[in-house]
């Protein structure tokens, strides 16, 4: 059954865009200084004749999607890169009209043996991780909702009901959700502003103390800086996973510091969350982690909101860790692990509380795994891929239009913040930052909203 709205892909095109961080990020024992963005533009026309195109853009993001013992970062980045050229190439030789679900989850049905077969042809000692496929389709994904958006006048995240697509959610998930499309699942406008969480990575210095050379680029540089500039309630702190007393401390500091910051602007309430990046060996190193945090600090414990990933994103490997005991205290995210439904259920099983969702892994399945968390009753939270640019408005647009996300997370403005310059104009309130907040309002417009 088609539907007037439906488009068929004319053209699609992929670029890179080498970015250079201002300072290095530290997180899951890896350090990154430098980014690659894929942007992508596609051309489409819809069922009534009509022409528009859309645009996608992403950070390659291989530290993190594709950490390897036997492939080295700069093998990972082209593998990702040529992925990236190839799952472009399957849009763009798509010939059916459809709606940007239907394209995208048909396509992702070839991904598996593509990046199989780009690792064979690379001589690469292991395929390309699921992970890192759907990052590297995910400019393409966002750049083909966007054209469908545009080339209809209307949001992406509002052509989401039975009047715009052919197929209900039970035909992507499973048959709790017959009868359901995911405008049950989505805001028809975005929220007005969503929070935003500044990173404290394992590098960043808390004080002027932990400074050797300052860069003096206008730019804050300490904690209390950025808290005074940006008016800061919510820190997300990269912690190791495998230095418990490292750890506690470094909570303990950043409460301290943190504390000494707010109260200088009249502050008393803010948050923060805990991100261990799978380096944690189980739940008990979590539950002494959250001891310790209250033995030093009874604020600084009440303080934290959710804790992210902190055991293997393999968790088919792992069937024994288990994150019921940590979950009862504070909600436990899947970030890494989450990569498709099956992903949601398994970790499900083993106790996670809450997804983390991102928009490097695509609008399609960022789409359906928000449905679904929603319908679990799951904690709900959006983070980031060190993502400037456009790749941060797509982020929150997508924060913004799902019922019961918390906040946003946004750290592209302080490790590299270039490509913000060209949307500042256009969208001051996501880039400006004076209260802690993002203006999600702005991003009301056509497409993913800006």
């Amino acid at each position: 059954m088609t539907k007037p709205t439906d488009i068929r892909i004319l053209e699609a095109t992929c670029e890179f865009e080498a970015i250079a961080f201002r300072t290095p990020l530290k997180f899951g024992g890896r350090v990154t200084e430098n980014t690659t963005l894929i942007n992508v533009e596609v051309t489409v026309e819809n069922q009534q004749g009509d022409y528009g195109s859309g645009f996608g853009s992403m950070p390659i993001g291989n530290i993190w999607a594709w950490p390897s013992e036997t492939v080295s970062p700069d093998d990972a980045e082209s593998a990702m890169a040529e992925f990236a050229e190839r799952a472009v190439e399957l849009v763009d030789s798509f010939p059916e009209f459809g709606h940007p679900m239907d394209i995208m989850f048909g396509l992702s049905a070839e991904y598996h043996h593509l990046g199989r077969s780009i690792a064979s042809q690379r001589g690469i000692a292991e395929s390309i991780p699921e992970l890192a496929q759907l990052v590297a389709a995910s400019p393409v994904d966002a750049a083909v909702h966007d054209a469908f958006g545009r080339v209809n006048n209307i949001s992406a995240f509002n052509a989401l009901s039975a009047d715009h697509m052919s197929n209900d959610l039970g035909t992507y998930l499973d048959d709790q959700f017959d009868g359901e499309y995911l405008d049950a699942y989505t805001l028809r406008d975005p929220k007005p502003s969503l929070p935003l969480y500044h990173l404290v990575g394992a590098l960043d210095p808390l004080t002027d103390a932990d400074i050797e050379s300052r860069i003096d680029d206008d730019l804050p540089e300490t904690l209390p800086e950025w808290i005074a500039a940006d008016g800061l309630t919510h820190l997300k702190i990269k912690l190791n996973g495998d230095d418990l007393d490292w750890d506690v401390q470094r909570v303990l500091s950043i409460e301290k510091v943190a504390a000494e910051a707010q109260a200088a602007r009249g502050c008393a309430e803010w948050w923060y969350s805990t991100d261990f990046n799978e380096k944690c060996e189980n739940v008990e190193y979590v539950l002494a982690f959250l001891a310790k945090v209250r033995e030093g600090s009874e604020s600084a414990w009440e303080r934290i909101q959710y804790i992210e990933q902190p055991t293997s994103r393999d968790l088919e490997a792992h069937p024994d860790v288990k994150m019921h005991e940590a979950a009862a205290i504070k909600p436990v995210v899947i970030d890494e692990a989450l990569v498709d439904y099956d992903s949601l259920l398994l970790c499900r099983e083993q106790g996670y509380s809450g997804v983390a969702l991102k928009a490097c892994k695509g609008q399609t399945d960022s789409l359906l795994l928000a449905a679904a968390a929603q319908k679990f009753d799951m904690f709900l939270c959006v983070q980031d891929l060190t993502c400037p640019g456009a790749s941060f408005l797509h982020s929150a647009s997508l924060a913004a239009r799902i019922p019961g996300v918390q906040a946003i997370e946004g750290n592209g403005r302080q490790y590299c913040p270039g490509p913000n310059r060209q949307w500042t104009k256009q969208f001051p309130g996501m880039f400006e930052i004076t209260d802690g907040t993002v203006a999600t309002a702005e991003l009301g417009g056509v497409g993913l909203g800006f």
